[in-house]
């Protein structure tokens, strides 16, 4: 049986982050040549755990995220899937309010965040020494 796309993003942000039950407040993932990858838990509860995905780049003195997307991770069903995408040109969301759901945004969210995630694998991102902060 061939794996579900949020099946498949939740071994990637295993593969990058570790035990996915166990996530820290904060973390820095770095490789050589790329620009950092931020990870902020922002929130969990018994089901799930919700992180953020940055990568920031500086303009005008300050650090700009871009990407920046919240993911949700349900450790239990070993799943992962993107609740919202921003850049420079906009934000997007998945649930725009309860109980509904943007079926074309949770497609093309999720499609791009697998991407994502393939490329910061890819380019050997790794946890930078001294950052993870406990939860």
């Amino acid at each position: 049986m061939r794996a579900s796309r949020e099946e498949v993003i939740y071994k990637k942000l295993e593969k990058l982050l570790g035990d996915l039950h166990q996530i820290p407040a904060y973390m820095k993932l770095e490789a050589h040549g790329f620009m950092d990858l931020g990870v902020d838990k922002l929130y969990g509860d018994e089901e799930s755990v919700t992180i953020a995905l940055s990568h920031y780049y500086k303009q005008n003195g300050d650090m700009v995220p871009d990407p920046d997307m919240e993911v949700r991770i349900y450790p239990e069903r070993k799943m992962a899937e993107a609740l919202t995408y921003q850049d420079s040109f906009g934000y997007r969301v998945v649930y725009p309010k309860p109980g509904f759901v943007n079926p074309k945004a949770k497609r093309e969210m999720n499609v791009f965040l697998n991407q994502w995630l393939s490329n910061i694998l890819a380019q050997g991102h790794r946890l930078s020494i001294g950052e993870e902060v406990a939860s």
